[in-house]
């Protein structure tokens, strides 16, 4: 399996800029995996294709404002950071730009000094493991300093910084928005609620190696970065009372779908924990506990692309998507959904 086998062509104007002014009046492409079928709809309509008893499960991770400037200390040169993901206390692992100017020992300052960083070494593609010193509560800091890390493809500045976070957003730790979530609005889960379905919440914090192209030829050699997930007891219980009573078991994003496919063992039991993940979830994976999968429209090339490949056909997420480009759809963060069932 080529990774060239998941290229299509993409207008560069349908990648979406901007979110709309309301989250759930987004498009939405409804794809039946076993006929291919198709249907347009507007994602408020998803509430139709949810039935009581079942179970909608979304990712409650929160994305901080990871992104920060600073300068190094003794030269004044400017350094972008982002921050991945938190190794212990505070110490960070980091992508940083220009990565010459960061050898361990460089010390960098950010806001006048109200946070400073100390590169303690260079770990795996290149990333610096960074101690951080401050005054007072680090979210709080980051709050005041950091900006959202935008995928590189969204060129405009986001005017409101909720924007980019679903609105049950709840564990600090992500570095992107679990995208599929930031179509429904609290209205909407009532609504969803007031049906009888369940919704579990589950987390996994987005690390970057979410967006990381993949590089190699050949799918399989291609390796996910972890990611941290819990999932808690009585969320585990909830998803399998609703499999064992015949639900369907419905994941928003592909995050949702890792995280339940990751702690759940080879007779569909989900295990309550947490710990680190490197799913990597292609053609010819066996699902082992979702049913259907809410997702927005992914990069050529991607992982998220032979996800739903591997959910719906390839053959299907081919039409469905060269279908979404004929309707002009809008694609990726800020972009319409599709329900593959």
């Amino acid at each position: 399996m080529k990774t060239s086998d998941f290229y299509f062509d993409l207008p560069q104007e349908l990648i979406a800029q901007d979110p709309l002014e309301d989250r759930s009046s987004s498009r939405l492409l409804v794809l039946d995996r076993r006929t291919g079928q198709m249907e347009h709809h507007i994602f408020k309509e998803i509430v139709h294709y949810l039935n009581p008893g079942d179970c909608l499960v979304i990712n409650d991770t929160k994305v901080i404002p990871a992104r920060l400037f600073g300068s190094k200390v003794g030269t004044d040169a400017k350094i972008e950071i982002l921050l991945l993901k938190r190794r212990e206390g505070d110490v960070w692992e980091t992508l940083v730009k220009p990565g010459k100017k960061a050898k361990p020992g460089t010390q960098i300052s950010f806001g006048d000094g109200i946070l400073m960083g100390e590169v303690l070494e260079v770990a795996e593609d290149g990333n610096r493991l960074i101690r951080f010193t401050y005054e007072g509560i680090f979210e709080e800091i980051l709050d005041r300093l950091g900006q959202m890390p935008l995928p590189p493809y969204i060129t405009h500045q986001l005017k409101d910084k909720n924007r980019y976070q679903t609105v049950y957003a709840k564990h600090d730790g992500s570095a992107a928005a679990p995208t599929a979530g930031l179509h429904f609005t609290p209205e909407l889960l009532q609504e969803i609620r007031d049906k009888g379905v369940n919704i579990a919440h589950v987390t996994l914090h987005v690390g970057l190696g979410t967006f990381r192209p993949v590089k190699v030829e050949e799918v399989t050699q291609h390796h996910m970065h972890s990611e941290f997930y819990m999932v808690e007891e009585e969320q585990a219980e909830l998803i399998n009372r609703t499999k064992a009573n015949g639900g369907k078991i419905i994941c928003v994003g592909t995050t949702s779908c890792r995280t339940i496919e990751s702690a759940a063992d080879e007779n569909g039991i989900l295990h309550a924990g947490s710990g680190w993940t490197d799913i990597f979830i292609y053609p010819g994976y066996r699902f082992k506990i979702l049913d259907e999968l809410i997702t927005n429209f992914h990069l050529p090339e991607s992982t998220l692309l032979m996800l739903v490949s591997a959910l719906a056909g390839k053959e299907n997420i081919e039409k469905a998507y060269a279908e979404a480009v004929k309707e002009r759809y809008r694609f990726f963060s800020f972009g319409d959904a599709m329900l593959i069932k």
